[in-house]
C-alpha cells in the first residue's frame, strides 16, 4: 500500500519575520508590518497581499497620483 505525504518545509508553516518579507518584496518596514498585521500567520495570504499591495501602488503612481 503506498501512502503519499503532503511536503512541506517547516518554513511554510511559520509566519513571515516583518524585516525578511520586507525585503523579499521590496517593502518599507510599515509597509511590511501592516500587511502580516493584517492577514495573520499564513504565508500564502501574506504573498498574495504583498502582490495585491505593489500592483496598487503602480496603478496609482500611472494614474498621476
Amino acid at each position: 500500500m503506498e501512502y503519499e505525504f503532503e511536503r512541506r518545509s517547516q518554513a511554510d508553516d511559520q509566519p513571515y519575520e516583518v524585516t525578511s518579507f520586507a525585503k523579499k518584496y521590496g517593502l518599507t518596514i510599515p509597509a511590511a508590518d501592516a500587511v502580516l498585521f493584517a492577514k495573520g500567520p499564513s504565508r500564502t495570504a501574506c504573498d498574495a497581499a504583498a502582490l495585491a499591495f505593489l500592483c496598487a501602488v503602480a496603478a496609482r503612481k500611472q494614474s498621476g497620483r
